[in-house]
């Protein structure tokens, strides 16, 4: 068997098999180039609200958690409360945190929810996992570095890389050094 065919037959068997995570670290990595702009685990909402403030000062925590509740008409319970000053309580529940001030009546409501598909993709790329996981992430790498490798020799002429590639190929080596020598 000739040297170009078992190049691309291990070519093509070996990206049919990255697939699955190519996709994974290309959504993540998009997701973590763009961290300074949005969280790509979370989408995080805040809101505030206003409510009739308690005119007693020796109010309990407890007293505090049920005023805020029934004025905000929420029956969940919560998790645990802290009691951050004199006039302010933080009320923690799954996924949210309703910090008030029960001496003005100010309420802040911050909601957080997963963000379907990027949390999971960056679970996996950031290696949170580890044990097995980095294995298969190490044999993934080793993966991306054969699938470049024989695709320099998929095509020979003067559309392989003995014509246009060399080019394209030297570019694709001058890219990261140029931007290594900005910003390094």
């Amino acid at each position: 068997m000739k040297i170009r065919k078992i190049i691309r037959i291990i070519h093509r068997d070996l990206g049919y098999i990255s697939f699955g995570l190519t996709l994974v670290y290309a959504i993540s990595g998009i997701a973590v180039n763009h961290v300074d702009d949005w969280n790509p685990n979370y989408i995080i909402e805040n809101t505030s609200r206003k409510i009739s403030p308690l005119r007693d000062s020796s109010f309990s925590n407890n007293e505090a958690v049920s005023h805020v509740l029934t004025q905000l008409n929420i029956t969940d319970e919560p998790k645990n409360s802290f009691r951050a000053s004199p006039d302010s309580i933080d009320i923690f529940f799954q996924g949210k945190t309703i910090s008030a001030n029960v001496k003005t009546g100010t309420v802040k409501i911050e909601t957080v929810k997963s963000r379907a598909v990027f949390r999971e993709t960056n679970f996996l790329h950031l290696n949170a996992p580890k044990k097995l996981w980095t294995y298969v992430a190490d044999a993934f790498a080793v993966s991306l570095a054969v699938l470049a490798f024989t695709g320099l020799f998929m095509i020979k002429g003067r559309k392989g890389l003995s014509g246009r590639g060399k080019w394209l190929t030297a570019a694709g080596i001058l890219i990261p050094i140029i931007f290594l020598i900005i910003y390094f």
